[in-house]
């Protein structure tokens, strides 16, 4: 199956391996529409334990969104983002 996102993730799985080292403090980061709806699905991506900031854009149309989490291994990270995939707009860095 390759269908450009498995190839993303493939990648990043790589990466995450490489650099080893779990369980570890994972900081994700993602930009999502300033929209109250799609805050609160990406704030429900993490548990209570995780640090979560968020930061506006200067317009105002955008909200910067980085989570610090303990993650126990790759596949933990990879099911994370492909859970934040399914919310309309984001973005993830």
């Amino acid at each position: 199956m390759s269908d450009g996102k498995a190839s993303e993730w493939d990648s990043l799985r790589e990466k995450l391996i490489e650099e080893g080292g779990f369980p570890k403090v994972y900081m994700f980061k993602f930009i999502i529409p300033s929209d109250n709806q799609k805050l609160a699905q990406v704030q429900a991506l993490f548990g209570p334990e995780a640090i979560v900031n968020m930061r506006s854009s200067k317009n105002g149309k955008y909200l910067s969104i980085s989570a610090n989490e303990m993650m126990l291994n790759v596949d933990n990270i990879i099911l994370r983002y492909e859970e934040a995939m399914k919310v309309e707009g984001i973005i993830a860095l």
